[in-house]
C-alpha cells in the first residue's frame, strides 16, 4: 500500500459520476482558482484561492473532490503517471537521497515511509484497495476544513456542513509507535552522478513540544542557507554547494535534517567539517548575536508568507490539524521571537549530535 495517499490525492481529480477529469479543471479555470494539492508524511491537503464572492463554489468543488468515484480506467492511466512520477524523483539525487535515507533511519517507523511508494507497490496496488483506503481514511472525523482571508464564517460553517450531510463516518486509526532512529553511516553507490549528495539526521523535537521553537531558531542558527555556521564554513569557502540543516517537527516525533551536496573528491572532507560545526555548536553553543539573527530571519520570513491569505493558510491548517491549536500570525511571530536562547542551549546539552546518521549518495564510496 505504500504510495495509496499520494495516488489517491491524483485519484481525486478525476471526479465523480456526474464530473469527468476535464470537468473538474474546467470549473477551477471558471471560478479563477489558484489550486493544487499535496501528500506530506502525515497529511494530504487540498487547497484553492480564488475572489471571496467564488467562495461558495470552490467549496463546493473541494467537497465534492473529497468523494470521487474511482473509474478502472482512470486508475490504470494515473499509475502510468504515478510510475512516471517515481522515474522523475528517481533522477533528482538531492530528493532520492532523503527517500533512500529515511527509509534507513526511523527503521520501519512510518515516518520512513515513502510518500510516492515505489515502483513494485504502485504496480501492485489495485482500484479495490484504494477504494477501501478512501472510505476508511476520507471519513468527516479525519478531515479538516480551513479557511483564510476575506469570507464569512458562519456561511462557511453552513455550507460544510451541506456538503457533507450524507457522508458517513467511519472510526479512523492511525499507528504512532515510538521511534528508534538508527545513527551511524551507510551509502549508496551510483555511477551516474557526477555529485556526491548527503542527508544527515539527529533526533529533534515534536509538534506537541513547546521547545519546537527554539528548536527551529537553533538549525537556522546553525545551517540557514545564507549568514550561518555551515554556509561560511562551507558554503562561502567553496568547499560545498549546499550545506544547510533545518528541524522539522511531525506530530510525535522531530528531526534535524542536513543536507550537503559537493564534488565526490572533497566530500569526506566536507562531510568531518560539517559534523565538526555540530560537534563545536553542541560543545560550545551558539552566541546571542547568532541567536537574534536567525529568530529576526524566521519572523521576517513568517511575516511576509502570511501577507497573502494562500501563505497563512498552510501553516494554520498543519498547526491546527497536529495540536488542536489556532495560533495568529503575531503569536507564531512572538513565539519565535520569544523563544530563549537558554532553551536553545538545553536542546544542545542533550546533545542530540552524537547520535547522527550519515547517508551519502554518489559516484564513489565515500
Amino acid at each position: 500500500m505504500s504510495g495509496v495517499s499520494h495516488f489517491l490525492e491524483h485519484m481525486a481529480f478525476k471526479g465523480n459520476d456526474q464530473y469527468s477529469p476535464e470537468d473538474i479543471n474546467r470549473i477551477f479555470d471558471e471560478i479563477g482558482a489558484q489550486y493544487n494539492a499535496y501528500t506530506s508524511q502525515e497529511r494530504t491537503v487540498y487547497y484553492g484561492a480564488v475572489l471571496p464572492e467564488r467562495l461558495p463554489a470552490l467549496l463546493d468543488l473541494l467537497s465534492l473532490m473529497m468523494r470521487p468515484v474511482l473509474r478502472q480506467v482512470d486508475f490504470d492511466v494515473e499509475k502510468k503517471v504515478i510510475l512516471e512520477e517515481i522515474a522523475m524523483y528517481e533522477d533528482r539525487p538531492h530528493f532520492r537521497v532523503f527517500d533512500l535515507s529515511g527509509e534507513r533511519y526511523w527503521q520501519g517507523h512510518p515516518l520512513g515511509n515513502s510518500i510516492l511508494g515505489s515502483t513494485d507497490s504502485i504496480t501492485a496496488l489495485t482500484k479495490d484497495q484504494m477504494e477501501a483506503y478512501l472510505h476508511e481514511r476520507y471519513s468527516p472525523g479525519n478531515l479538516t476544513v480551513v479557511a483564510a482571508g476575506n469570507y464569512d464564517w458562519d456561511a462557511v460553517v453552513a455550507q460544510v456542513e451541506k456538503d457533507s450531510t450524507a457522508w458517513q463516518e467511519r472510526r479512523v486509526e492511525r499507528s504512532r509507535p515510538a521511534a528508534d532512529p538508527l545513527t551511524g553511516r551507510d551509502g549508496r553507490i551510483d555511477a551516474n552522478l557526477s555529485r556526491t549528495h548527503v542527508a544527515i539526521y539527529a533526533p529533534g523535537i515534536g509538534m506537541d513540544d513547546p521547545r519546537r521553537y527554539a528548536a527551529g531558531v537553533l538549525a537556522d542558527a546553525i545551517g540557514d542557507s545564507g549568514g550561518s555556521r555551515l554556509y561560511w564554513e562551507l558554503v562561502d569557502k567553496g568547499l560545498a554547494d549546499n550545506a544547510s540543516l533545518d528541524h522539522e517537527s511531525s506530530e510525535d516525533q522531530g528531526l534535524f535534517s542536513g543536507y550537503i551536496s559537493a564534488a565526490p573528491g572533497r566530500a569526506e572532507a566536507v562531510i568531518d567539517r560539517f559534523m565538526t560545526v555540530l560537534r563545536t555548536v553542541q560543545d560550545e553553543g551558539v552566541t546571542a548575536e547568532e541567536w537574534r539573527r536567525a529568530q529576526r530571519k524566521l519572523a521576517t520570513g513568517l511575516t511576509l508568507r502570511a501577507e497573502t491569505p494562500l501563505g497563512r493558510l498552510s501553516s494554520l491548517g498543519t498547526t491546527f490539524q497536529a495540536t488542536g491549536e489556532y495560533l495568529s500570525v503575531d503569536e507564531v511571530v512572538s513565539r519565535v521571537l520569544g523563544a530563549q536562547l537558554s532553551t536553545g542551549l538545553e536542546l544542545l546539552a542533550e546533545r542530540p549530535f552524537d547520535r547522527t546518521y550519515v547517508y551519502t549518495l554518489g559516484p564513489d564510496a565515500v
